[in-house]
Formats: structure tokens, C-alpha cells, sequence
């Protein structure tokens, strides 16, 4: 019979010891202690199965150090030994989530290409067909973007004016950017509650995120018209380009060739090696966009969620 259970710090080793053998991004032993130092993984949230008390399945879940629960599932893996590994994974990550009270999200990360290798391709469908059957329903495909400084730093052309503003000043763009948003999170979280909260809880999150607040700048056009916004921001591994997009009136103009740039040269100017950036895999514009400015796309992103709430 399987038990599904949080750890105790007595399991640590059982946990380190787990190594994932399929071509799906997963967390080694040294980045899960180095991250359980820093209570971004805790043993209570850290889930496994056992039969016969050997462990047969792992799901480690991540949080921010503050936050009293996790907000995604990092990795999920169980021993092809063990039985049905759809199965057994949905049971460990409904178990799990039995006492977690807000929304979460599993990102299963893998190559460009993915359904094209055999080896990938079962990798996903089973942890995909576990994440379905234990709740998170709600399913977006991402592209991952880098930028290095090998890749060339954006002049600036002068097309967009860039400038420091209010909190209030900000949230009245993320409104308006809001409108016919090609962003999946974002049309769910508008359509399910309204433009209002969606653009507060975009804003709250990006105020909430290891960066600085005096990087943001809202794009003005050379008449003082707002063109849009760029927000640079971070994670606890990287800074990222965080969010930037066009009011609905001025899109298609090129402006977001303009807004990236931005976003670009304040990370470049502070010397970061890396930026990273994600967009969904239906938003071409945005990914046309990152690879016009010397963003590579280093992996895909399979984001399984559960219903957003209102």
C-alpha cells in the first residue's frame, strides 16, 4: 500500500538522495539544501510516497522564505518500479494539496522540441496527466528567454521617453495594458475578477519581488502621451524583464521593441550577466519581440494551475 506524507528533518537524507533520470528540468540535492537554508523548501513541504517505508515518489514545493505556504510545485518524480507513476504522482500532489489554501502552479520545464523526442514527450505526459487528475487543469505552454551581454545592449533611440511615477500613476497603466492582454494569466485573472483587482495584484506582486522599485519607468511618446510601462524586476536566482507592455490605443507601432530595450539597458547598466524572461507560447508578438533583441530561447515551460480565484 502507498502513504503519501510530508517529511520530517529525519528523511533529509532519503530526500537528497533522489536523482531524476528523465530529460525534464528537476532539483539536485545541493540546490534543494542550499535552498532549505534559505526556507524556500521546508520538510513540511516537502512530500513523499513510500511502500514499506521506501520511498517511491518525491514533490518538492517552493515558496518565498516569508510565505506561510508554498506557491508551486518545483519538482515531481516517482520510481517507474513503483506501479503507475500518473497514478501515484496525482495521489502525492492531492495529498499535498489538501492543506495548501491558495492557487499553485507546476512547471514541468524541458527543451525546445520536446514532443519530437520519445524520451521527453512520456516524461510530460504522465506528470501532466498526474497534475489533470490531482486539480491543476489550467494549462499554458511558455517560452523561456536569456540575454547576456554578449548579446548586445539596445541603444536608445530616443522614439519613447522613459520616466520615474507614482504608485497611482502605475496602476492606471497596468489597467489599460490589461485591456486585450494576450497574457493567459492575465485574461483568466480579468475575466474571473475584473480589470480593477487584476491590475492591483500585478502591481502588489511586483512590489513584492526582490528588485527596486526605481527601476520602474512608464514610456511616454515625443507628444506626452503614455505609451506603456516597463518594469524590470527579480527572483531570488536572477534578475528578469518582469513585466512590460503597450496601452491598447499605441499598440502596433513598435513600442515594445522600445519598452524591452529599456528594461534591458537598466539590468545592463547595473552589470548583470544574465536576464531572463518567459512569455506564453501563443504570445507571438512578445516572442518575436525578445528575439529581435537578442533573447534566446533556452527552454520551454509546461505551467499546469489550478482555477484562479476570485
Amino acid at each position: 500500500m502507498i502513504s503519501n506524507r510530508p517529511t520530517v528533518p529525519t528523511d533529509l537524507d532519503r530526500v537528497t538522495a533522489w536523482t531524476v533520470t528523465e530529460p525534464v528540468g528537476w532539483i539536485p540535492a545541493e540546490r534543494y539544501l542550499a535552498e532549505l537554508a534559505e526556507n524556500m523548501y521546508r520538510p513540511e513541504w516537502t512530500w513523499i510516497a513510500e511502500i514499506d517505508g521506501r520511498v517511491v515518489g518525491r514533490a518538492l514545493w517552493w515558496g518565498p522564505r516569508d510565505s506561510a505556504h508554498p506557491v508551486a510545485l518545483d519538482c515531481l518524480d516517482v520510481d517507474p518500479a513503483a506501479g503507475d507513476r500518473a497514478a501515484i504522482a496525482a495521489e502525492l500532489i492531492r495529498a499535498a494539496l489538501a492543506g495548501f489554501p491558495q492557487p499553485v502552479q507546476y512547471a514541468i520545464k524541458v527543451a525546445g522540441g520536446w514532443r519530437d523526442d520519445p524520451a521527453t514527450s512520456t516524461a510530460v505526459e504522465w506528470r501532466r496527466a498526474a497534475a489533470h487528475a490531482a486539480g491543476l487543469t489550467r494549462e499554458v505552454e511558455r517560452l523561456q528567454f536569456e540575454w547576456a551581454p554578449a548579446d548586445g545592449v539596445p541603444p536608445s533611440t530616443g522614439v519613447l521617453r522613459f520616466a520615474e511615477a507614482s504608485d497611482e500613476e502605475f496602476l492606471t497603466v497596468f489597467k489599460r495594458i490589461a485591456e486585450g492582454s494576450l497574457d493567459a494569466q492575465t485574461r483568466a485573472n480579468v475575466a474571473v475578477k475584473g480589470v480593477d483587482a487584476t491590475a492591483r495584484e500585478e502591481m502588489d506582486f511586483y512590489l513584492r519581488a526582490p528588485s527596486k522599485r526605481e527601476w520602474w519607468r512608464i514610456a511616454y511618446t515625443p507628444e506626452g502621451q503614455v505609451a506603456g510601462m516597463a518594469i524590470p524586476s527579480a527572483t531570488p536566482y536572477n534578475v528578469n524583464v518582469g513585466y512590460l507592455g503597450v496601452v491598447p490605443e499605441v499598440r502596433g507601432r513598435g513600442y515594445v521593441d522600445e519598452i524591452l530595450a529599456e528594461i534591458t539597458r537598466i539590468h545592463a547598466a547595473n552589470g548583470e550577466p544574465r536576464i531572463t524572461a518567459t512569455t506564453d507560447m501563443g504570445n507571438a508578438p512578445m516572442a518575436a519581440a525578445f528575439r529581435r533583441a537578442g533573447y534566446r530561447n533556452t527552454e520551454i515551460r509546461i505551467n499546469l494551475s489550478n482555477n484562479v480565484q476570485p
